[in-house]
């Protein structure tokens, strides 16, 4: 599945401190995120990139085709066209030297948040998808999901997802 390019917003300059929810797809939609060594590897580069645009990484979910993402800005000067670049940039490379494959689609896609209220729903949204996508019955024990900033049980307790709250099991 090859994605059309999305744009982006032509009054907006992408700095600051916003919250964004961003969408990287694997190229051609393969399955990749299935083991540690390779949500590992990308996770460890999203987390330079976060580190030198000065974003912090909310929430995370590495899906098997997909990679989601709730960034904030952290400073005035934080700049997520930027972090977005050398995030896909540095995971590219550094995947494709270990593991001899293109990871990305070339474009993602991206939703800048306005309120608390938005944050949240991505959030959970986020943390649902392996739920939704019946790979997974509770949300605390998906071994590819989290926050930098939190633990996934305060996470859970923001968003109101206890464990066993949404159980496919039963």
């Amino acid at each position: 599945m090859i994605t059309r390019k999305p744009g982006h917003l032509k009054t907006f300059d992408y700095r600051g401190r916003y919250r964004y929810f961003l969408t990287f797809c694997t190229f051609e939609r393969h399955v990749i995120f299935v083991t540690p060594a390779s949500v590992d590897l990308v996770m460890l580069q999203i987390l330079r990139a976060a580190a030198a645009c000065d974003m912090a990484v909310i929430a995370y979910c590495f899906m098997p085709d997909h990679l989601h993402l709730l960034i904030e800005g952290q400073r005035d000067d934080a700049d997520a066209r930027r972090f977005i670049t050398r995030a896909k940039q540095f995971s590219g490379f550094y995947y494709r030297k270990e593991f001899r494959e293109t990871l990305w689609q070339r474009y993602g896609f991206e939703r800048t948040l306005r309120d608390e209220h938005g944050m949240l729903s991505v959030a959970r949204y986020i943390f649902e998808n392996p739920i939704r996508a019946g790979i997974a019955t509770n949300a605390a024990d998906y071994p590819f999901s989290g926050s930098t900033m939190y633990s996934v049980e305060q996470v859970l307790e923001a968003i109101q997802l206890r464990p066993g709250w949404y159980d496919r099991s039963g």
